[in-house]
């Protein structure tokens, strides 16, 4: 029995192409220990708890939303960090609205005195990196208006990786 599927419309050849409007809705992270895991999502970038169950799970949002991120112990309790080397999840990217938003996650880093690993201006976004206490890579980003992005000649989207001035975000941190 073949159960394999075509990538392509048989009625038109054509590659099938997600809709525009398709977003990624969550994320489930394995970590060691719910709380630590806590202490960084809730405490430091001030998700809400949503549920949780014991130490094996817990659903974190912004905005009341179901969850936007699981964190959970099912294979990972008590176990080593997550493996920088091999296949698996570089980062997890979480955007903020506006870049007053970053400014103000990066002065929560700052004041819990959290380390990033990097920063950059990729002409499109400006983004921060850093590891959860796991070792799983996180991105806090913002995206420019698409009328800002820079673009080639073609008109094709061309990114790069500059610099990003921290302490000129920081500024922009509210209250």
């Amino acid at each position: 029995m073949d159960n394999s599927i075509s990538s392509s419309n048989p009625a038109t050849g054509n590659a099938y192409v997600v809709p525009a409007q398709t977003r990624i809705g969550h994320v489930h992270l394995q970590v060691t220990d719910i709380e630590k895991a806590l202490g960084f999502y809730r405490d430091i970038l001030g998700f809400q708890v949503v549920q949780r169950f014991g130490n094996q799970a817990a659903f974190i949002s912004a905005g009341g939303y179901h969850h936007h991120i699981g964190l959970n112990t099912w294979n990972s309790l008590g176990g080593p960090p997550a493996r920088k080397h091999g296949a698996g999840l570089y980062h997890t990217a979480i955007l903020y609205a506006t870049r007053a938003e970053l400014a103000g996650a990066l002065r929560q880093l700052a004041l819990a005195k959290y380390p990033i690993t990097g920063s950059a201006d990729h002409g499109v976004s400006e983004a921060i990196y850093l590891d959860d206490p796991d070792g799983n890579g996180v991105e806090l980003y913002w995206d420019r208006p698409r009328e800002q992005w820079p673009l080639t000649a073609a008109g094709e989207v061309q990114m790069y990786t500059r610099a990003l001035d921290l302490n000129a975000l920081l500024a922009e941190a509210s209250e």
